[in-house]
C-alpha cells in the first residue's frame, strides 16, 4: 500500500471542513488528517482531534487554544496545539500535509492560504477571499512555488471540469472559450417582493433553499454578493476578461456552471447540490473517487430554469463587477465592507437591505491603491473596515 497523503484542513469545524472530513474518512487507505484548525470552537475541534488524531491543531483564539491543549492533555492525546496566525501558517505549511483545504471564511483565510501556496502545496481553494483580495499575488505565488490550485467553490470547480487540461498554459482564447457562465440559485429571496426585503430576518437569510452552508456565506448567497465575489475569483483563477464572465440565475442548483466555446458548444457540469462532489474531485484529481453524494435521477429531475440576474434586487452583484473593473485594492475594500455589513446584519444592527448600502458607501469613501503588494491590500482592508464600522455605528442607531 502506498503512503497515505496528509491533508491539512484550515477551517475544519465549518461546513466545508465537515464535508472534507466526511470524504476523507471514506478513503482511510488513501488519506490521513495532518492538521485541523478552527477559530474558537474548542468543543468541536476537540471532538475532531479525538476522531482523526491530527499531528497539529490550531485555534485562532489564544485562550481557546490553551483550553484545547488542556483537554487533549487530559485525554492522553499527543496533538501539538498552536494559536493565532502563526499557528495557522504552520498548519498550512506542515511538511506532513501535501494537500491543504483552505476553508477559513473571509479575509482571515488570506495569510495561511498564501502560506500554503508559497510552500508548494496542492491548495484546495474554498476561501475565495484569497483571490478576491490578492488575486495577482496569490496566482504569482502558485506559479513561482510550483503549487497546484484546485477550486472548491462548486461554480469554479464546475468550470475547471469543463475546460481542457491545457487552458492554464494556452489561455482561454487559444482553447476556444467564448464565455464562462457562473450559475447561482438566487437564494431564498429570488421572487420575494422587493418591499419586503428590508424586514428580512437573519434566520430567513440563512435558510438557503438548496445548499447547506455557514451563516456568512448563506447571507452572501441571499444578497448574491457570493456570486459577485465568485466573478472576481473566476477572473484571476482562469485569467478571464471581465466581459467573458456572466452570471445566470439557476434556481435548481443542478448545473453548477458552464463554459461556452467559439464553435457554439456549451459544456456544463451537473450534480446534486453537495459540496462533497468538488471536494472529492480536487482530492483525487486528475482521477475520481467516491464522495458519498447521491447520484442524479434524470427521470425525476424535472424542469431546469435560467434567468438573468435582477441587479435592482441584487445590487451587491453590481458592486462586485464595479470593484473588479476599478481593480487594485477595490475588491479587497469590497470584501472587507461586506464582511462588516453581513456581521452587523447577523447581529441585528442593520437591515438586510443595508448590506449593499454599507458596501457602496465604503467603496465611495475609501481611496483605492494599486494594491501592488500585500501591505497595500491589508491596509485597504483595514481602512474599509474602519469606514464601514463608523457607518454601521451611526446607522444602527436609526434602525
Amino acid at each position: 500500500m502506498s503512503e497515505r497523503i496528509g491533508v491539512a484542513i484550515l477551517g475544519s469545524t465549518g461546513s466545508i471542513g465537515a464535508s472534507t472530513l466526511d470524504v476523507l474518512q471514506r478513503h482511510p487507505d488513501r488519506f490521513r488528517v495532518a492538521a485541523l484548525t478552527a477559530h474558537r470552537d474548542v468543543e468541536a475541534l476537540f471532538r475532531q482531534c479525538l476522531t482523526y488524531e491530527p499531528d497539529v491543531a490550531v485555534l485562532a483564539d489564544a485562550d481557546a487554544a490553551e483550553r484545547l491543549r488542556e483537554r487533549l492533555r487530559a485525554s492522553g492525546r499527543s496533538v501539538e496545539v498552536l494559536a493565532g496566525v502563526a499557528g495557522l501558517e504552520h498548519a498550512a505549511t506542515l511538511p506532513e500535509a501535501a494537500y491543504v483545504m483552505a476553508a477559513i471564511v473571509g479575509a482571515a483565510g488570506l495569510l495561511p492560504t498564501l502560506a500554503a501556496a508559497r510552500a508548494g502545496k496542492r491548495v484546495l481553494l474554498a476561501n475565495k477571499e484569497a483571490l478576491v483580495m490578492a488575486g495577482p499575488l496569490f496566482m504569482a505565488a502558485i506559479r513561482q512555488h510550483g503549487a497546484e490550485l484546485l477550486p472548491i467553490d462548486s461554480e469554479h470547480n464546475a468550470v475547471f471540469q469543463c475546460l481542457p487540461p491545457d487552458f492554464a498554459h494556452a489561455g482561454l482564447a487559444a482553447v476556444g472559450v467564448r464565455r464562462i457562465l457562473l450559475t447561482g440559485s438566487g437564494g431564498p429571496f429570488r421572487t420575494a417582493p422587493l418591499a419586503q426585503l428590508a424586514e428580512v430576518a437573519p434566520e430567513q437569510a440563512c435558510a438557503h433553499p438548496n445548499w447547506s452552508m455557514g451563516r456568512k456565506i448563506s447571507v452572501d448567497s441571499a444578497t448574491m454578493m457570493n456570486k459577485g465575489l465568485e466573478v472576481i475569483e473566476a477572473h484571476w483563477l482562469f485569467e478571464a476578461p471581465t466581459a467573458a464572465i456572466e452570471v445566470v440565475v439557476h434556481p435548481q442548483s443542478v448545473i453548477h456552471s458552464m463554459v461556452e466555446y467559439q464553435d457554439g458548444s456549451v459544456l456544463a457540469q451537473l450534480g446534486n447540490p453537495d459540496m462533497r462532489t468538488p471536494i472529492a474531485h480536487a482530492l483525487a484529481w486528475p482521477r475520481r473517487l467516491a464522495s458519498g453524494v447521491a447520484f442524479l435521477d434524470f427521470a425525476r429531475l424535472g424542469t431546469l430554469e435560467f434567468q438573468a440576474p435582477d441587479l435592482a434586487r441584487f445590487p451587491c452583484l453590481r458592486l462586485a463587477f464595479a470593484a473588479l473593473e476599478v481593480g487594485g485594492a477595490a475588491p479587497a475594500v469590497l470584501n472587507a465592507a461586506n464582511e462588516m455589513a453581513v456581521q452587523a446584519f447577523l447581529d441585528r444592527r442593520i437591515r438586510f437591505t443595508d448590506i449593499a448600502a454599507v458596501v457602496e458607501h465604503v467603496l465611495e469613501q475609501v481611496s483605492v491603491s494599486a494594491a501592488g503588494d500585500l501591505a497595500a491590500i491589508l491596509e485597504g482592508d483595514l481602512e474599509a473596515r474602519a469606514v464601514a464600522g463608523r457607518w454601521i455605528a451611526a446607522w444602527a442607531l436609526e434602525v
